[in-house]
């Protein structure tokens, strides 16, 4: 459970980004716990990660702004481990580091400037150009399969959902399918003229009869 310090100062926190927005980040607390905070990246373009939407949380400890929360990504990325704590300067892997002026603001600009960078961290992985924009084009689909995205993030599902019915609207249909027309059975017909047989199709007679008694020599 947060402090009266930790809940009043993520609360002013709040307030100071509804009025001011973190450049190219959008990030809330959970309704019922403002210890932990959701958070998606929108990539700019001329990076790696361009039109990649990264949903990603920061787990405040209780003495907030006296320790560091840690920081988690969710989204796959070609650059963090996904739902793993991040080694950063402004997480709980380095309190040292810490200063209790930062803010939520300050974490997430500092996060995406170092995404945007490929100095190795524990929790970063490797990944090439090609997987990582990849990766970004799949991005908002896999957000929008997670329940807090949803409640969090609405606006985004709306625009996942109007991207999928261009998708859908942009599609050519299927070419139509058309059963090919069902030979008409071939029917053995016994004939009156000595034995003869000969093959009827529906619909009338087949050109083609064998007279049996004149091949058999009779």
């Amino acid at each position: 459970m947060a402090t009266s310090i930790a809940s009043r100062r993520l609360s002013r926190e709040l307030a100071a980004i509804s009025k001011e927005p973190i450049p190219h980040v959008v990030a809330r607390p959970l309704e019922d716990n403002i210890l932990e905070w959701h958070y998606v990246i929108t990539a700019t373009s001329g990076t790696p990660y361009a039109g990649g939407h990264y949903h990603g949380k920061l787990k405040f400890p209780a003495d907030y702004p006296l320790r560091p929360p840690s920081v988690l990504m969710l989204t796959p990325s070609g650059r963090f481990k996904t739902n793993r704590r991040l080694c950063l300067s402004m997480s709980d892997f380095h309190p040292e580091s810490w200063n209790p002026m930062w803010s939520v603001s300050t974490i997430l600009t500092g996060l995406y400037s170092f995404m945007l960078e490929d100095a190795p961290t524990l929790g970063s992985v490797d990944a090439t150009l090609t997987q990582r924009k990849e990766l970004a084009t799949r991005s908002l689909a896999f957000n929008a399969k997670d329940e807090t995205f949803r409640t969090l993030f609405p606006e985004l599902v709306d625009v996942h959902e109007a991207r999928k019915k261009a998708a859908l609207l942009a599609k050519p249909p299927p070419p139509e399918v058309t059963e090919p027309a069902a030979a008409p059975p071939l029917v053995p017909e016994r004939r009156d003229d000595g034995g003869a047989c000969s093959l009827v199709v529906a619909g009338g007679v087949a050109c083609v009869a064998v007279v049996a008694l004149l091949v058999l020599g009779v």
